[in-house]
């Protein structure tokens, strides 16, 4: 991901956001989204077989969990922990770093680490503000956004490895399970139409620019 954002990708679109009237600064992420619910481990797509799983309500997201047989209700994050903790839903997807200090763990004992997809995050200023600042104004903001947006990006990282991941089971009793390459194939070739369909919507040559670089970074 860092070589797309600081690639050829990265680039187009912070151009196409420019245009928009925006003036993006600095990446940052919020981290891999992986799924916990309160049903059963998740290791198959047909596990996911008419769960009822809470998604943020992007389009994308969606289809996704359509295409895996679940039925996804999209809901805005105050409405979700009410609804995951009463169990009008049976399950969620959220970076891992959500799960411990919004209690998941107590309503939901399974989660899947999949990274299914990843949060960027893009820091930005409105073109009209930006246009007021004096140029040593504008150098400082970008600076300290950069700098900012950096550390931020570095502690969304830190314990993926095995320290945060570790706690969810070691104190919070959760019930991990880890895919492998062929269980994650499964859900690819599940979800492939949707991603083929959404790659025509963003732009073909986008989306095969971001490939082509993920691609030479293997």
């Amino acid at each position: 991901m860092d070589a797309v954002q600081a690639g050829e990708p990265g680039k187009r679109l912070f151009k196409q956001i420019e245009r928009k009237g925006v003036l993006p600064i600095a990446w940052g992420e919020n981290g891999y989204r992986e799924l916990t619910n309160s049903k059963r481990p998740i290791r198959r797509p047909e596990d996911l077989q008419s769960l009822r799983i809470r998604v943020v309500g992007v389009p994308i997201l969606l289809e996704t969990f359509q295409a895996l047989g679940a039925q996804p209700v999209s809901m805005n994050w105050g409405e979700a922990q009410i609804a995951i903790h009463q169990g009008t839903v049976d399950g969620q997807e959220n970076p891992v770093a959500l799960i411990i200090p919004y209690k998941i763990w107590s309503a939901h004992r399974y989660v899947t680490q999949w990274h299914y997809a990843i949060d960027p995050v893009i820091l930005a200023v409105s073109a009209r503000t930006w246009s007021r600042l004096t140029p040593e104004d504008r150098n400082i903001v970008s600076k300290v956004g950069e700098e900012i947006m950096a550390v931020q990006k570095r502690e969304a990282r830190e314990g993926l490895e095995g320290g945060l991941v570790d706690t969810l089971q070691r104190i919070y009793g959760m019930e991990e399970a880890w895919l492998t390459p062929a269980d994650i194939k499964a859900f690819r070739d599940k979800t492939r139409p949707v991603y083929t369909r959404w790659a025509d919507e963003i732009g073909i040559e986008l989306v095969r620019s971001a490939e082509k670089v993920v691609e030479s970074v293997k």
